[in-house]
């Protein structure tokens, strides 16, 4: 199996069949954690499967990015108490090696009845195309991270956005390029600065480039899973999920 194949097959696994000999095939026995609220290793996963099936958990995929051995799913989880809220919106990253799945970031967000722009957390194009433009997408949004998320040079903003159409599925902010400039500055009014450090991952796939960040909100270790979508040399549209970084896992593995 290719290594998106086989991450689909071990969600599936795991969410949708509860099929607890084909997910220890596909898990690797050492698998590194770093869900902040699950142990490391595959035994606490494979244990969690009958809670998971007799909760009635419900799992859509809605953009799946893969480069090399690393695969990016955007899902909703529903009927998810089991993961601790009704409905979570996450991005899910796992690291396959040697035909298992090794290793899994995530990071989960319960969505609003609202949005600022009506637009939901997970809708809009799925399609992944402009296979040839991976690496030119790749270094856009690495470059837009680097200047203005992390303020290395905020003013070339434009630089990386369209200012003629830039879609926000961030619950809290609307469309647009001034939008975006209006909301950071109220939230920094606010006494709560968003701020990105570090950015750990980057996975890109023709037009869509995932980034895994952490940084403060105010002074609240935070940790940012960003999706963008690229279109003719700029950044047109945006998905997220925030979620503060706890100072205690059940592991030694962190959040990244």
């Amino acid at each position: 199996m290719t290594p998106q194949e086989l991450v689909l097959a071990a969600v599936a696994a795991i969410f949708t069949d509860y099929d607890l000999e084909t997910a220890k095939g596909l898990l690797a026995p050492d698998y590194i954690q770093h869900n902040v609220a699950v142990p490391t290793g595959a035994d606490p996963i494979l244990g969690f499967i009958p809670a998971l099936e007799e909760s009635g958990i419900a799992l859509t995929t809605h953009r799946v990015i893969t480069e090399g051995d690393m695969v990016v799913l955007q899902n909703t989880y529903e009927n998810a108490q089991a993961l601790g809220a009704g409905t979570l919106v996450a991005f899910d990253v796992f690291r396959v090696a040697d035909g298992q799945v090794v290793e899994h970031w995530d990071n989960l967000q319960v969505p609003p009845a609202e949005t600022v722009s009506g637009r939901s957390m997970t809708d809009g194009p799925t399609e992944v195309v402009d296979l040839e433009l991976t690496a030119d997408n790749k270094a856009l949004v690495e470059g837009f991270i680097a200047d203005v998320l992390q303020g290395g040079a905020p003013n070339k903003i434009t630089d990386y956005i369209s200012s003629d159409l830039y879609l926000q599925h961030n619950p809290m902010v609307g469309d647009g390029l001034d939008v975006l400039g209006a909301a950071l500055a109220a939230i920094a009014e606010a006494g709560q600065p968003m701020a990105y450090a570090e950015t750990h991952m980057v996975v890109a796939e023709g037009n869509f480039v995932f980034a895994a960040s952490e940084g403060t909100i105010g002074e609240t270790p935070t940790a940012f899973f960003d999706l963008f979508r690229v279109d003719d040399g700029k950044i047109v549209e945006h998905w997220d999920t925030v979620s503060e970084i706890p100072v205690e896992m059940p592991h030694d593995n962190g959040k990244f």
